[in-house]
């Protein structure tokens, strides 16, 4: 993915999670949950994510916790990346599917 889009999976999933489930935002004991990893995963890549400036991290004002947010860098990394994303997802399984399903559909 990251020859054509500039992001990892890893990237993607985060980027697309702050979106999606947080409206740009999450805890990031939330976001390592709804991505299935450890927080010593997450921790790690949200380090490499930060030093390319899509992602920063902030304390909670309430508690020990982190908040990650999705930058404007980051937003325009996923912006340009859905549709490249969502062409492979058709090429490589929603097509897929089709033509299984044509195959099988038996002749009037």
């Amino acid at each position: 993915m990251s020859e054509h889009t500039g992001l990892s999976e890893g990237d993607y999933g985060v980027l697309d999670r702050l979106v999606l489930l947080g409206e740009g935002s999450l805890r990031q004991q939330d976001l390592a949950e709804s991505m299935d990893w450890d927080k010593s995963r997450l921790s790690h890549h949200l380090t490499r994510m930060e030093k390319r400036r899509l992602v920063t991290r902030k304390p909670l004002e309430t508690d020990r916790r982190v908040q990650v947010i999705i930058t404007s860098v980051g937003k325009s990394a996923l912006d340009n990346a859905r549709p490249i994303v969502s062409k492979a997802i058709r090429k490589h399984f929603l097509d897929q599917l089709t033509d299984t399903a044509s195959c099988n559909t038996p002749s009037p």
